[in-house]
C-alpha cells in the first residue's frame, strides 16, 4: 500500500466511526510515516479523481457577490505551477517564507506550492505592522515574503536578508511606481525590481511556468512545515514548529470533531495567518473531500453572512465565540436551510448562546479544545450529547490526562496534559529556537498545555481558564470562564472579562470588565443590576464584587489579553493610579442593597 492509501484507510475508519466515539476511541491508531507530502500524496490524489476532481475545491464569494471558485483539479495544476516558477526564483526546500495574504486564491495556491517544495511557511496576518514583521524576519529567519500588494510598503523598514514576492499588480499597490527603481540585478530572476533597497518579484508572472513539477527529493515526515507565532495573551508570542505529519496528518481529529464528509460545503471565520485558519480552511475539510467555503466582507453583517450560507449551500459551520454571540443578536430564521454541523473554537461558549442557535437553527454548536501547538485535543463530538459549557472529550488519538500542578499526581483537577507514549501525531514537534521552553512544555512525560480542566460525569472535561487566569479570593481558586459564563447570560452584556483585583483582605476579589450590548449605556443603575445578577446565579465566594464598563484589550488574533486587565488593577490598588482610558469603577459597596 502507498502512503496515499494508508492515509486514506485511516481518515474512512474515522468517517465510519463518527457516530460511535467509544469504539473510535479504542480502534484508532494515527498513521505514521517516514515520508509524507500532503500535496503529491494526497491533494493531487483527489485532483486525478474523474469525480472528485472537477468537484469544487474553493469558493470565495466578496461583498459585492462576485466570486472565485477552483476544482481540485485547476488548485492541484495551478500549484505545481507556482512550485515551479518558485523554485526557479531560488526557493529551495527548506526555505523560511512569511505568507501575508488576506483570504484569496492565491493564499490557498502558494500552502500548497510550499508543501510540494518543502519551504517552511509562515503564516502571518495582513493586519501586522513593521514591528511585528520584523519579529517575525528576525525569529522567523525569513528568506522570502509574499506579501499582497496592498501591504508591501510595510516591509519598507524591515531588515533582513529576504526577497518580497509582490502578490497584485503594480496598479493594486499605492506608491509603488515612485518605490521601484526599474529592473533589479536579481541573478536573472524575471520581472524583478527594487523596492527600498530589496528585490520584488512579481507574482503575477508565475503564470508562464510550467506546470510540470517533480519534487527534488522526498518529502520527511519530520521536516518542518510550518512555523506560527502564537497570539501572545500573556507572554512575548512563541514560534510553533510543525511537520509535514503534525498538521496534514494530525487533523485527522479536527475532521472527526467537525464532523465533516465528503461532497460538504465548510465555512470557518478564521483570519489567515492563524492556525485556526489552516486547521479548517486548509487541512480538515481537504481531507473529508469537502469544499472550502470563504465569505469576505469589510464589516460583519449577520444578515448578508446567512444569505450567503443559503446560496451556497453551507453545512458545516465554525466560528468563534465572538461571532457567534453577534449572531444570536440576529434573526437566526433568515437561513431557511441552516448548516447540519456548528462548531466553535477558541473560548469556550457558554449555555445561552448554545441554546438560541439550537432554536433557531436547530443544531447544537459543539465546543472543541486544541492549540497552535496541536490538532483538536477535546471536543463534542457527532453523536454524544453535549454537556453545555464543557470542552468535552479526549479525541481519537489523544490520551489527555489533567495533573495537579502542585504534587504532579493525575486526578480530575489540575492542568490538561497529553501522554507522550505513544506521542500523539498531532503534537508540534516544538518550540523553534527555544530548547528551554520545549524542554518546560515537555517535561516528565507529558505535553503540558497550560490549561487547567477539571473532569465530570462519563468523562467529560470542562475548561476553568489559563494557568496564568485561575486566580485565587480568600482560600478559594476562581475560573474566570465561570464567572464571565454567568455575566454573559445579562441581556446588557455583550462580552465580559473578569481577573483578579487585588483586596487587603481576601487577597483578590473578582472584577468584571464589561462590553455592553447594543442599546444600553454604562450608568450606575444598570451596574447595580448586573452585579445582582450575577450575586443572584454565583455561590457567595464566587460574586463578582467590582465591575467596570470597558473596551477589552485583545490580541490581533482576538483573544482577549486578561493579563493587560490585570496589571491594570495591580497598578490601580498599589496607588500608582488609574489605568489610562479607565473607566467608572462600580463596587458592591456603592449599592445599599448589595452589601453583606
Amino acid at each position: 500500500m502507498t502512503v496515499t492509501d494508508d492515509f486514506r484507510a485511516a481518515r474512512d475508519r474515522l468517517l465510519a466511526l463518527r457516530g460511535d466515539y467509544e469504539l473510535a476511541r479504542l480502534e484508532f491508531e494515527w498513521p505514521r510515516f517516514e515520508e509524507f507530502n500532503f500535496a503529491s500524496d494526497w491533494f493531487d490524489a483527489l485532483a486525478a479523481d474523474p469525480e472528485r476532481g472537477e468537484q469544487p475545491a474553493l469558493v470565495i464569494v466578496e461583498q459585492d457577490g462576485t466570486s472565485t471558485r477552483r476544482s481540485f483539479a485547476e488548485l492541484a495544476e495551478r500549484s505545481r505551477q507556482v512550485a515551479s516558477w518558485l523554485r526557479d526564483q531560488g526557493v529551495r526546500p527548506g526555505d523560511h517564507v512569511i505568507i501575508m495574504l488576506g483570504n484569496q486564491v492565491e493564499l490557498w495556491e502558494l500552502i500548497l506550492a510550499c508543501i510540494r517544495l518543502g519551504a517552511v511557511m509562515i503564516p502571518t496576518t495582513t493586519l501586522m505592522g513593521p514591528r511585528d514583521l520584523a519579529d517575525r524576519v528576525e525569529r522567523g529567519a525569513a528568506h522570502w515574503a509574499a506579501v499582497g500588494a496592498a501591504h508591501l510598503a510595510k516591509f519598507d523598514d524591515v531588515e533582513g536578508d529576504y526577497t518580497l514576492l509582490r502578490v497584485g499588480g503594480v496598479g493594486e499597490e499605492a506608491g509603488v511606481g515612485e518605490a521601484s527603481s526599474g529592473e533589479a540585478d536579481d541573478g536573472g530572476r524575471q520581472g524583478g525590481v527594487v523596492r527600498s533597497g530589496r528585490a520584488v518579484l512579481d507574482y503575477a508572472e508565475s503564470r508562464q511556468a510550467s506546470a510540470d513539477f517533480a519534487p527534488d527529493a522526498p518529502t520527511r515526515a519530520d521536516d518542518t512545515l510550518l512555523l506560527y507565532f502564537t497570539s501572545g495573551t500573556t507572554s512575548k508570542p512563541k514560534l510553533v514548529e510543525h511537520t509535514h505529519v503534525s498538521y496534514p496528518v494530525g487533523h485527522l481529529s479536527t475532521m472527526y470533531w467537525i464532523g465533516l464528509e465528503p461532497g460538504d460545503v465548510h465555512l470557518n471565520v478564521a483570519s489567515p495567518g492563524w492556525a485556526k485558519h489552516a486547521w479548517s480552511n486548509v487541512f480538515a475539510p481537504w481531507i473529508a473531500e469537502a469544499t472550502v467555503f470563504i465569505y469576505n466582507y469589510e464589516r460583519f453583517d449577520a444578515a448578508a453572512l446567512m444569505d450567503n450560507m443559503g446560496r451556497e449551500g453551507v453545512t458545516s459551520f465554525c466560528a468563534p465565540p465572538t461571532v457567534w454571540r453577534m449572531l444570536i443578536q440576529s434573526d437566526l430564521t433568515r437561513l431557511a436551510a441552516p448548516p447540519l454541523r456548528a462548531v466553535s473554537a477558541g473560548e469556550p461558549l457558554n449555555a445561552e448562546v448554545i441554546g438560541q442557535v439550537q432554536r433557531g437553527w436547530g443544531v447544537t454548536i459543539r465546543d472543541g479544545f486544541g492549540q497552535t501547538e496541536t490538532t483538536v485535543q477535546v471536543a463534542n463530538t457527532p453523536g454524544l450529547p453535549v454537556t453545555a459549557g464543557a470542552m468535552g472529550r479526549p479525541l481519537p488519538g489523544y490520551d489527555v490526562v489533567l495533573v495537579d500542578p502542585a504534587t504532579g499526581e493525575e486526578g480530575d483537577e489540575g492542568e490538561l496534559c497529553l501522554r507522550l507514549d505513544p506521542r500523539p501525531v498531532g503534537l508540534m514537534a516544538g518550540y523553534h529556537g527555544d530548547p528551554e521552553r520545549t524542554a518546560e512544555a515537555f517535561r516528565g512525560g507529558y505535553y503540558h498545555t497550560g490549561d487547567m480542566a477539571s473532569r465530570g460525569t462519563g468523562g467529560v472535561i470542562t475548561y476553568v481558564g489559563r494557568g496564568d487566569d485561575v486566580f485565587k479570593s480568600s482560600d478559594y481558586r476562581l475560573s474566570p470562564f465561570e464567572l464571565e459564563s454567568v455575566l454573559i447570560e445579562h441581556p446588557a452584556v455583550a462580552e465580559a472579562a473578569v481577573v483578579p483585583s487585588p483586596d487587603p483582605v481576601k487577597l483578590s476579589v473578582p472584577k468584571a470588565f464589561v462590553v455592553l450590548a447594543v442599546g444600553y449605556e454604562p450608568t450606575p443603575a444598570l451596574a447595580e443590576e448586573i452585579l445582582a445578577y450575577a450575586r443572584a446565579h454565583l455561590a457567595p465566594f464566587k460574586r463578582i464584587r467590582r465591575l467596570e464598563f470597558s473596551e477589552l484589550p485583545k490580541t490581533i488574533s482576538g483573544k482577549i489579553r486578561r493579563v493587560e486587565l490585570r496589571h491594570g488593577e495591580e497598578a490601580r490598588r498599589s496607588g500608582a493610579g488609574v489605568p489610562q482610558g479607565a473607566g467608572v469603577e462600580y463596587s458592591e459597596a456603592d449599592f445599599p442593597g448589595l452589601k453583606d
